[in-house]
């Protein structure tokens, strides 16, 4: 062993080669610090550019077509297929001369004016330079409702609402929103009662399924075989399956709220019948399929109310035309025997025969003063069967 004891050594101190890790993060940070400045100046800058370039494009705009004086509106056209005035649909779209043509916004004029309850659809369109031209639809009133009002005296009085064939809500015109002055007399459109008057606003879309079921009859009615012969002047719509109405001439008529053109050719078979009985309807109920219920008034206990008169064609002004409606006859139509064949004939008598001794053996219950069964209207129906079909004598 080595005669002199070893001095203790500290190994740390003996290294010559030292991790430099606080060197290598300060490079990393200012390394990020960098970055971030850069990125951060870039991000500025684009955004300051964008800024700059929306803000010339809106002066460049405002300058040369929004705020030029060369588009300025100088002429408003104004189409329109009903009864309102020009400058009520100017007034209503809120345009007038001198606004500039580009800065208008069509779809804003577009929707203030079918707001308009009256309105059915509205077009909007630039007539470049300085035109405007507007089209307006308006709605046709298709039946009425009253909607019981307050006046000043405290008495209740009907206002008089109108319904369109989309069941709109529409009010009357005034005298100073119209174009022409309306029509004399006045045309009277069907009274649609038992209606929600909570739902009866300006306006506003019925949703009532018997008040839709009532505008269908009353459209299906005019083109029915029943025009001029007789009109609807009341549809009652409480009932929930069935339509109760009263016509100009008095008669109480029940439909169901489906297959409407069926019915009122049942109805024009069972009135000509009573034409050639020299009786008039009383009570009619189409809503039963088979052996309908009738009830007869003598022709002579009263008297016949001339059905109203075809409403007038809408006016068109403009470029849109109006078609004018064919006049409606006041009486029965001319038989079609001479313009058919003999074998149509034979089948048209079978089945009015049949029809007849069917009707009046189920349904037959006489004038309004006597309810009961009459044998001599049951005989009479009988020879008017043998009379139809003179092969079975």
């Amino acid at each position: 062993m080595w005669p002199f004891p070893r001095k203790p050594v500290n190994r740390r101190l003996g290294r010559r080669h030292m991790l430099e890790v606080k060197a290598r993060a300060d490079v990393l940070r200012a390394a990020r610090l960098r970055f971030g400045a850069l990125g951060t100046g870039i991000l500025l800058c684009t955004v300051l550019g964008i800024y700059g370039v929306w803000r010339a494009a809106e002066w460049a705009t405002d300058r040369f077509l929004t705020g030029n004086d060369a588009f300025a509106i100088r002429q408003i056209e104004v189409q329109t297929d009903g009864a309102i005035s020009a400058e009520q649909i100017r007034r209503w779209a809120g345009v007038r001369v001198g606004l500039n043509l580009l800065a208008l916004d069509l779809s804003r004029v577009k929707r203030d004016l079918e707001l308009v309850p009256n309105i059915k659809t509205a077009t909007v369109e630039r007539v470049l330079r300085h035109g405007l031209r507007i089209r307006v639809l308006e709605r046709e009133p298709l039946a009425q409702v009253h909607l019981p009002e307050v006046r000043a005296s405290g008495a209740y009085e009907p206002a008089v609402l109108y319904l369109d064939e989309d069941a709109v809500v529409m009010p009357p015109l005034a005298a100073r929103q119209r174009a022409i002055p309306p029509p004399q007399p006045p045309p009277v459109y069907p009274l649609i009662t038992g209606v929600d008057f909570g739902q009866l606003c300006p306006g506003r879309q019925l949703d009532q399924p018997q008040v839709r079921a009532a505008l269908q009859l009353i459209i299906a009615f005019g083109r029915s075989p029943m025009v001029g012969l007789d009109d609807l002047e009341q549809i009652d719509v409480s009932a929930p399956e069935t339509l109760q109405v009263r016509t100009v001439q008095g008669t109480e008529v029940t439909f169901s709220a489906r297959d409407l053109d069926r019915q009122l050719r049942r109805w024009r078979q069972i009135f000509d019948l009573g034409h050639q009985m020299q009786k008039t309807l009383a009570t009619l109920d189409l809503a039963v399929s088979n052996n309908i219920p009738v009830r007869w008034l003598e022709a002579s206990s009263q008297p016949l109310a001339p059905p109203k008169d075809a409403p007038p064609a809408r006016l068109r002004k403009k470029t849109v035309s109006a078609t004018p409606s064919p006049a409606v006859g006041a009486g029965l139509p001319t038989p079609a025997a001479d313009l058919r064949s003999p074998k149509e004939i034979r089948k048209r008598k079978s089945e009015s025969g049949r029809s007849a001794v069917s009707l009046f053996w189920a349904t037959d219950f006489g004038p309004v003063s006597d309810f009961g069964f009459r044998l001599s209207d049951f005989l009479t129906a009988c020879r008017s069967a043998i009379n139809l079909h003179p092969h079975h004598v």
